[in-house]
């Protein structure tokens, strides 16, 4: 339990450097273009690490249960345009409906 919250302790103290280099930085470096693609990147690269942990995993472990078709309804609705609450109660539907039917 305590290299847990040495863990904890060192990702917090990591992400409180990151914003205050921020704001040390001079601002003409973060104004170029790269870093701003990099930065947008990196983004879209944690959430997509997190979207993929939470739906595919459990325990460790890499399951195949009813939050994958749902995830992949999601993104199906989110690529025709679909509003965020209509892919959310879609997922949520497509999910709950196949719990109905028997899949974990």
């Amino acid at each position: 339990m305590t290299a847990l919250w040495g863990a904890v302790l060192l990702a917090g103290l990591a992400c409180l450097a990151i914003k205050l280099a921020g704001h040390v930085l001079p601002e003409h470096w973060l104004a170029q273009p790269r870093v701003a693609r990099v930065a947008a990147l990196v983004t879209v690269a944690l959430l997509s690490a997190l979207v993929a942990v939470q739906a595919a995993t459990d325990g460790g472990r890499v399951v195949l249960d009813a939050r994958l078709p749902a995830l992949a309804v999601a993104a199906v609705a989110l690529v025709l345009r679909a509003p965020f609450v209509v892919v959310v109660l879609l997922a949520a539907a497509t999910a709950a409906g196949l719990r109905l039917l028997g899949m974990p």
